[in-house]
């Protein structure tokens, strides 16, 4: 976490722990930030001063060039959209069972999303995985 801060101070030697974060430049909808989408700016408006809090995370909007950043702005990267079609697993014990399903809505990792079987036309609940599969609870 520190090296992370050290790193980007050496790129932005004006940046303090008081300054906010902005986009450095438009950062459309869905766009998963990186070190060189930020800046240090000096603002009266609250927002995000610590950039591990920002990078990785997914845009919500499309961020405009210079506005501060604000978690409010940004979520965990959806793993899974909304209408794609995946593996879903069901496990008890040694029991494994896999099936071919939709996603209802889209999904980061750790959420619960609904998932229609193809074969059999059921809405069931299942977790995203981090590896962008998903587990029947």
């Amino acid at each position: 976490m520190r090296a992370v801060f050290l790193a980007l101070a050496l790129i932005w030697p004006g940046m303090a722990l008081t300054g906010t974060l902005a986009a450095s430049r438009t950062l459309p909808a869905g766009t998963i930030i990186t070190a060189g989408d930020l800046r240090a700016v000096d603002s009266d408006r609250p927002g995000i001063t610590n950039p591990s809090e920002a990078i990785g995370m997914q845009t919500r909007i499309t961020i405009h060039e210079g506005r501060p950043l604000h978690a409010s702005l940004l979520q965990s990267p959806r793993l899974v959209s909304r209408n794609q079609i995946l593996r879903v697993s069901f496990m008890r014990g040694t029991l494994r069972i896999e099936a071919e399903g939709r996603a209802l809505s889209e999904g980061a990792a750790g959420d619960t999303i609904r998932v229609m079987n193809l074969a059999s036309r059921s809405t069931l609940s299942a977790r995203v995985m981090p590896d962008g599969s998903v587990v029947a609870h």
